[in-house]
């Protein structure tokens, strides 16, 4: 994580019809729009909520909001907004179409002279020059729905093009509204389903009605599912309901790429729904049937139940087709597989199958269908990249053309989740067998000791490349994520290394180990592994500066069960409680006074759109990551559900979606987006149900491997602090 999770390159990717041409359908924040910006010039005036433009839900097309666009333009003064096309990790943009679309609903009418002007520009930054928004027609009647069509090339028809027009309208990436002519009145303009159509396509026939629409019933929500309509311009969906009674009212539209909706109504309330689907052209199906269910309070134990189901939805109904494996991030290239967020996610398939979310037989095939994948999949002296093209298996160089070998760090992750697993997967059959062979197999073909780069080096290196060798030479050193690579490369029965590279490379105090430490924490507290401050009012055995992210109490410990036992340095269960408090402590501190943080709200972390690694407030946004505190269930159980209970009962459909609670959010920014990350999902999943029984810490501390290698390494039996909060 440390080495760069947010810094990619776009790779270009097969988009859905959805993504291909819709810019603005909703909001997910009610007061303003995070994907836009606005500045106003006074005495011009342009109305804004924290700089961005302001959501209604007085009007809308596409339920359940709109855009308000409320604005007077003074003379020598001026005004613009921006919006912005969100961004879908590594995928470029791919409109496609020759037009600029989107409905309008003024409320008094609007001409043409006094409108605002419009222009585009794609992500290179590109752009074509103003035009007026009502460019082609006199003016826009008042109190009723009209959809502007403007071919892009009234833009370059535009006066003031002194160079050749090098905009990719493909890559459109912003739209800007500016100030048009001074009358000096105010002028208010609703403006919704924004979108780049195709004027060729002219298609009159409504999308069939979806079919086998279901509603359950959870505590505070409804979860609602659907069969997948067929036709290939299909948009989106949209989700009709009627509560106890009440008239129908449209309550929410869903892209096309989704057949699940999470609709918040509170405890104890029936709920009927239906849905339709929505073309390109706008056409929509008659109603579905309908479908109804009830919430109902749940206790503690079937919230986690509840928490533990959705958020592993994200590995079942969401992994990629082909490969069977976790996708990197929704939204995202659907072929982007995550090896370290597969093997998270084998671990959540464990809980799953323990659970009964999935049957036994169901989660034989996936386990089988993930591992014939593996064996055939690209492999650099045993280590898989960081991540792989699902439809082939080939290396996929995300982070730049160095990074196209082994990944040390994201093997390790996997194989932790697949030692997990062959423990679990014991039944006498045909197929269990195969699983439990085919694991083996691959463990074994891991050359850990590869990756010292020397047959003496001190420390185990990151990656390796068949073209660059050892160009990125990022070493492994502690206290960071990666203990279980050092873990597993002493544990090797193969290709181990030498238990002394525990403390040379993991925990080493050479230069070059401390220099690493100073290079990404910039500070000596904890620059020799060792710790020994305190940070407010909770000791840190071990840990740079406040300790670093929670992500790093976490990936390493899915598995590996840290009670009872310590090195040299320190008890980790306890060092790793100490740093959820010390995080917990800094989000209630809340030194940079960001929204809603407190004693229910914490949880620091890499994730979407969140800082990464860091000793605190250095990298603190704002943002909030969804699986940090709730992750850190076995270490704080009392902290953590009560943040589960506020994240869930009182932010509800803000943050809570079809596979959960979402990667996520930034009250301070008004940022709600539904993302998820197979980094972070499972440790949702993992870290309640080793709070809940201690599932796979039991099943891969069985590995013999395992108990060898704490012999080894000199872990001891440790009593000496509570192990239980």
């Amino acid at each position: 994580m440390i080495l760069g999770l947010f810094f990619l390159q776009p790779t270009v990717a097969q988009t859905s019809f959805h993504d291909q041409h819709v810019i603005f359908e909703n909001s997910a924040a009610d007061e303003s729009y995070y994907h836009s910006n606005g500045t106003v010039v006074a005495p011009s005036k342009l109305e804004l909520s924290s700089g961005k433009i302001p959501v209604t839900n007085e009007h809308f097309v596409s339920p359940p909001n709109a855009l308000r666009l409320c604005w007077k333009s003074v003379t020598g003064a001026d005004w613009r907004l921006t919006l912005q096309l969100p961004e879908r990790y590594a995928v470029d943009n791919q409109l496609v179409g020759d037009t600029l679309s989107m409905w309008c609903y003024a409320e008094e009418e609007l001409l043409e002279a006094v409108a605002p002007r419009i222009w585009i520009a794609d992500s290179s930054g590109a752009g074509l020059p103003s035009i007026s928004l009502l460019t082609g027609r006199d003016s826009l009647q008042s109190k009723q729905w009209i959809r502007l069509n403007i071919p892009l090339k009234a833009f370059e028809g535009s006066y003031g093009n002194t160079r050749p027009v090098s905009f990719d309208a493909r890559k459109l990436a912003k739209i800007v509204f500016v100030q048009g002519l001074d009358d000096g009145a105010k002028h208010v303009l609703t403006i919704d389903d924004v979108r780049i159509t195709d004027s060729t396509q002219r298609d009159q026939n409504a999308p069939a009605t979806p079919r086998g629409l279901i509603a359950e019933g959870q505590d505070s929500h409804v979860d609602l599912s659907w069969q997948p309509n067929e036709e290939s311009d299909l948009l989106s969906y949209r989700v009709y309901r009627a509560i106890e009674g009440d008239e129908w009212q449209p309550i929410a539209t869903r892209s096309a790429n989704f057949t699940r909706h999470a609709d918040f109504i509170g405890p104890d309330k029936r709920a009927s729904y239906k849905i339709s689907s929505v073309d390109g052209e706008n056409n929509e199906s008659p109603l579905s049937e309908v479908a109804s269910s009830m919430t109902h309070l749940l206790d503690d134990q079937g919230l986690l139940d509840m928490v533990q189901r959705g958020c592993f939805r994200y590995y079942w109904d969401a992994a990629n087709r082909e490969s069977g494996m976790a996708l990197e991030v929704i939204p995202g290239d659907e072929n982007l597989i995550a090896l370290g967020g597969s093997g998270f996610g084998i671990s959540a398939l464990v809980v799953a199958t323990e659970r009964e979310f999935i049957t036994r037989e169901e989660s034989v095939e996936r386990m089988l269908q993930i591992l014939r994948f593996l064996k055939k999949a690209d492999r650099f002296h045993g280590v898989w990249p960081h991540f792989l093209d699902g439809r082939t298996g080939k290396v996929w160089p995300l982070f730049g053309p160095y990074d196209n070998g082994g990944d040390l760090v994201e093997t390790a992750f996997i194989m932790q989740g697949l030692l997990t697993a062959r423990q679990f997967f014991n039944g006498d059959t045909e197929k269990e067998d195969e699983i439990r062979e085919t694991i083996t197999q691959l463990w074994h073909e891991v050359e850990w000791d590869w990756f010292r780069k020397t047959p003496d080096g001190e420390v185990l290196y990151w990656h390796w490349s068949p073209d660059h060798e050892w160009h990125i030479s990022h070493p492994l050193v502690g206290w960071n994520e990666t203990m279980i690579v050092y873990l597993l490369a002493i544990a090797s029965p193969t290709h181990p290394v030498p238990p002394e590279l525990y403390y040379s490379g993991w925990a080493g105090q050479s230069d070059l180990a401390v220099k690493y430490r100073h290079g990404w924490s910039r500070t000596t507290e904890g620059d020799h592994y060792s710790n020994g401050n305190s940070y407010y009012g909770h000791m840190l055995d071990v840990g740079c500066g406040t300790g670093g992210d929670l992500f790093f109490t976490q990936f390493s410990y899915l598995g590996f069960d840290p009670r009872g036992i310590r090195d040299r340095y320190t008890n980790y269960f306890h060092n790793n409680r100490q740093l959820a408090l010390i995080n917990r402590a800094y989000c209630i501190d809340n030194p940079r006074d960001r929204k809603g943080y407190g004693p229910n709200c914490w949880g620091l972390s890499a994730g979407l759109h969140s800082g990464g690694g860091k000793p605190q407030p250095r990298d603190d946004n704002g943002t909030i990551c969804c699986s940090a505190a709730l992750g850190c269930f076995p270490y704080t159980p009392d902290e953590s559900l009560a943040v589960l209970k506020h994240f869930y009962r009182e932010l509800g459909g803000k943050i809570w979606g079809i596979y959960g609670f979402h990667d996520g959010f930034n009250a301070t920014e008004e940022w709600f987006d539904e993302c998820y990350m197979g980094l972070n999902q499972a440790q949702i999943v993992v870290g309640i149900e080793n709070h809940r029984t201690g599932l796979l810490w039991k099943l891969f501390m069985r590995n013999q491997e395992v108990q060898t290698m704490l012999d080894l390494i000199g872990f001891v039996p440790d009593e000496s602090k509570a192990q239980d909060p």
